[in-house]
């Protein structure tokens, strides 16, 4: 981004404002806007000012977080989520807070946190660009709103994991394969794992089933991954990934690869 990424601090403890914007001073690449003690507050100077990102805490008084991002509804800015509460973390994830930092936090975790802001509002900031560059076709019609799906077919695109402390927000076209690992399942993300406490079957139930295919009854694969498919004995294959993890193809899961691959094996 060329531009300096615009941030106010909310939170109603002098303290915990003081921390963030202390480790905010540090960072060039950042104007702070403002900081802010009450819901009210901050929706006014989020009105006045438009920041691009806010690291907003949970509980305050006359409006907490959650009821600022409500109000405020589309034209709330990017959210970090900076709280002593783990339980919220899922809300924080149903409004699509870009991060969840657990009081009392590191600076290597703040700053891991606005690396990933960085990146959303870079990712953004192209979006915008791209649709202002491309050409308007005056005789096509606009556009209809995507329907909200329900039921089985509304899917996530993030799950929110605890770990050691910590609250992980994860893509899960990110997500490299699956294993089950006894009462959990082990999420492998590039050179990173985490466990997720549950059964494979649910997990698969929350894939997007056009992207993730069961291979065995302990591994579940992101397709775009596979890189190379050779045959075994007894009828198994061997998959190779991207990153040179071998797995086994199964017998019985051969028939559901094949139908996402379009091919015969």
């Amino acid at each position: 981004m060329t531009d300096k990424i615009r941030t106010l601090v909310v939170d109603d403890e002098p303290v915990a404002r003081a921390r963030v914007l202390a480790l905010l001073r540090d960072e060039s690449d950042i104007e702070v806007v403002g900081e802010c003690s009450t819901g009210p507050q901050a929706v006014s100077v989020i009105e006045a000012t438009a920041p691009d990102l806010v690291f907003l805490d949970v509980q305050m008084p006359q409006m907490d977080g959650f009821a600022l991002a409500r109000t405020l509804g589309n034209d709330m800015p990017a959210v970090v989520f900076v709280t002593a509460y783990d339980e919220y973390a899922l809300a924080a994830f149903e409004i699509h807070a870009l991060d969840y930092l657990l009081k009392p936090f590191s600076a290597e975790r703040f700053r891991s946190a606005l690396t990933h802001a960085r990146q959303h509002l870079a990712r953004r900031q192209g979006g915008a660009a791209g649709r202002q560059m491309a050409p308007r076709q005056p005789d096509a019609p606009a556009a209809a709103p995507e329907t909200a799906r329900t039921g089985e077919q509304a899917r996530r695109d993030r799950l929110v994991i605890k770990s050691s402390g910590r609250i992980y927000f994860v893509r899960i076209q990110d997500i490299d394969w699956c294993e089950a690992s006894g009462n959990y399942v082990r999420l492998h993300i590039g050179q990173q794992t985490h466990l997720v406490r549950g059964t494979m079957s649910h997990l698969e139930s929350q894939l997007d089933p056009a992207q993730f295919v069961r291979i065995h009854r302990s591994a579940i694969v992101n397709v775009e991954r596979i890189q190379e498919l050779r045959s075994s004995f007894n009828g198994e294959y061997l998959i190779t990934l991207t990153d040179k993890t071998r797995l086994t193809l199964s017998r019985g899961y051969r028939e559901g690869l094949q139908s996402r691959l379009g091919k015969t094996l």
